[in-house]
């Protein structure tokens, strides 16, 4: 998997199992050098796993963006993950606890609002699906 250093970030392509892994795993040692906890590095991880595993699921193919953020004193990491897939028709629903489209028990968008420190999605039917969230450390 390639990845391509910006100003906006790293950038990562996702579209196979192969890639999430290491989405997961470079999102994690970016998230390690801003000293978040070792469960906050597991939460970052997992929700990056999470929207990248959505990525493969519903638009085949995408990305994920991290980096590193610092605000008021505090440092952080916003994880973006965009695609060009079929878009959420109902994202109200989409970020209600219990709702799924695969029929699985996966964290889902609730889960990732919740364990992360800011959330938002925008999602264009036929256009694809952004969302963006943030971990600040302490």
């Amino acid at each position: 998997m390639g990845q391509a250093p910006s100003e906006d970030g790293i950038r990562l392509p996702l579209d196979s199992e192969a890639d999430i892994v290491a989405a997961r795993q470079k999102g994690r040692l970016l998230a390690a050098e801003i000293g978040l906890s070792a469960s906050e590095l597991t939460v970052v991880a997992t929700v990056i796993s999470e929207l990248a595993r959505n990525i493969v699921l519903y638009a085949q193919r995408g990305q994920i963006t991290v980096r590193l953020m610092e605000r008021d004193g505090r440092r952080g990491i916003m994880v973006t993950a965009s695609d060009e897939g079929p878009g959420i028709p109902d994202i109200s629903r989409a970020v209600q606890d219990g709702y799924s489209t695969s029929g699985g028990l996966g964290l889902g968008l609730p889960g990732v609002r919740r364990l992360m420190d800011e959330f938002a999605i925008e999602s264009v039917v036929g256009r694809g699906t952004t969302v963006t969230v943030t971990k600040w450390g302490r």
